[in-house]
């Protein structure tokens, strides 16, 4: 069986797992709840005597990437360890989606500690330490490729499955947790958690498609249930602040109608800066560099996308209200644009105008026709009859173009949330809360996310894996301790 790379767990964890006490798992049916249940309708099961196999139990809420890669670590460190995974849809749905359906794992590119914890806009302070040098994109990529899938890094250090299919990624990681023995309960929602005087959990589950209420005791919880309610309401009921969830990861709606002759073309590379009214700092984060997409509502593309996440809470502010500042040729000064315009005005003397640009601008030919219509140039001129005021205004055009944003794009459902339980709030090293023992955080739960490119699943990945290290590894010293009595009730 593949190996995981080591993780040295704190010593606060080892000396919690001395002091912890073994339990075990069961469950009620809505039925034999009693009536004088506490107000939040939780009942705690009658402790039994189990075997050694049933000794301990973890509950992970939420079957995306960070719960299951959380409880496949967590089995395997500890596989006497009875781990529950409850989703209240299908599991690893996101996993499924992200990426056009490919499935963009984790950044190539950024493999330093330091360098990955730069491209999370909520996080990057917190994360510069030991979190990602305990599982970073190497760590992620060795375990998938031990697991029999193989994948590549793209140019813009976006890593895939080379078979292009989300489904290598979502098939491997549910085959390996039902190999390992982990409990996948999908369609079942956790509604409310409460903690008994012996400090076990009482978890309350849910099936929505029928009348069911289920309650399961459990030593540890881990809470993976990304930007969901259902994860905040846990993390309040425990005693924990939320920071307000806002959208992050979204396109720009641009309402100036010109740009719909340029829906769907590509610049490779743009420089854009994002300005709102009322924010008089000029953050160096909210001025972006990479590809640009004119979609018919607006732009898109990852510059875009690494703009909103960056801005999100200034946009969210501002309703979404901003002028965005866009140069199609940022490799190039403007002066030197000027110069461009005019020698080919003096070399190409004699061609139309709409046939011949400048080659130095790598612009496509729509964008070019587009540009000249702004300045209202017939397309059938030559180059010699252009004035040159009009040649100053394309060059201050291609590099400082203005655009007014009205909104975020089309789509409601976000694809990433910022806001969520604040890191202050738990222990990096362990994912553990810092306000209720074996309370354990991983994920967009947390006021955590990336931009673009892979860093929001990695940030999942490393999350669920320090998670699953600190739960299996205080399993497996409660195990040892008990094994002695254990021996002697069978003598």
């Amino acid at each position: 069986m593949p190996q995981w790379p080591s993780l040295q767990l704190p010593a606060a964890a080892a000396a919690a797992a001395r002091r912890a006490t073994p339990f075990a798992l069961c469950r009620s049916s809505s039925s034999s709840v009693s009536a004088s249940a506490s107000n939040q309708d939780l009942v705690a099961c009658s402790w039994q005597k189990e075997d050694e196999a049933e000794a301990q139990s973890l509950v992970v809420v939420g079957g995306g990437a960070a719960g299951v890669y959380a409880s496949i670590r967590a089995k395997s460190l500890a596989p006497h360890l009875n781990v529950l995974v409850f989703d209240k849809g299908r599991f690893l749905s996101k996993v499924k989606i992200s990426g056009g359906g490919r499935c963009n794992v984790t950044n190539g590119h950024h493999l330093e500690p330091l360098g990955m914890a730069r491209n999370y806009p909520r996080g990057h302070k917190e994360l510069r330490g030991s979190f990602f040098k305990n599982h970073g994109p190497q760590d992620t990529m060795r375990w998938f490729s031990d697991h029999g899938v193989e994948l590549k890094t793209e140019d813009d250090g976006r890593v895939f499955p080379v078979t292009d299919n989300s489904a290598s990624i979502v098939d491997c990681l549910l085959n390996e947790a039902r190999r390992l023995g982990v409990s996948l309960q999908a369609g079942k929602a956790v509604t409310g958690a409460s903690v008994t005087e012996n400090g076990k959990f009482v978890v309350k589950v849910e099936k929505r498609t029928v009348d069911f209420v289920d309650h399961v005791n459990a030593k540890y919880v881990l809470v993976a249930t990304g930007s969901s309610q259902q994860g905040y309401s846990i993390a309040a009921q425990f005693g924990h602040s939320i920071i307000a969830p806002v959208p992050s990861l979204f396109t720009f709606k641009i309402t100036d109608k010109r740009l719909a002759d340029l829906s769907g073309v590509t610049f490779p590379i743009v420089k854009a800066k994002l300005k709102l009214d009322g924010i008089k700092r000029s953050a160096p984060e909210l001025t972006q560099i990479g590809p640009m997409l004119v979609t018919h509502w607006g732009l898109s593309g990852p510059v875009v996308l690494r703009l909103s996440a960056w801005g999100a809470r200034e946009l969210h502010q501002y309703n979404y209200q901003a002028k965005l500042t866009v140069d199609f040729i940022p490799d190039i000064h403007i002066e030197d644009v000027k110069r461009i315009l005019f020698l080919h005005k003096d070399h190409h003397a004699k061609h139309k105008i709409n046939n011949s640009f400048p080659m130095e601008f790598a612009l496509v030919k729509r964008f070019w026709k587009f540009l000249l219509e702004q300045e209202s140039l017939d397309g059938d001129m030559h180059w010699a009859s252009i004035p040159n005021n009009n040649l100053n205004t394309v060059a201050l055009r291609l590099k400082q173009w203005m655009f007014e944003v009205v909104a975020k794009g089309q789509f409601k459902d976000e694809f990433v949330t910022a806001g969520g339980v604040p890191l202050s709030e738990i222990s990096l090293s362990t994912m553990e809360s810092k306000k209720q023992p074996n309370l354990f955080f991983a994920g967009e739960v947390l006021n955590v996310d990336g931009v673009t490119g892979g860093f929001n699943f990695q940030n999942a990945w490393t999350g669920g894996y320090i998670a699953g290290t600190s739960i299996g590894t205080l399993a497996s010293s409660n195990m040892r301790q008990q094994q002695p009595y254990l021996q002697l009730d069978g003598s």
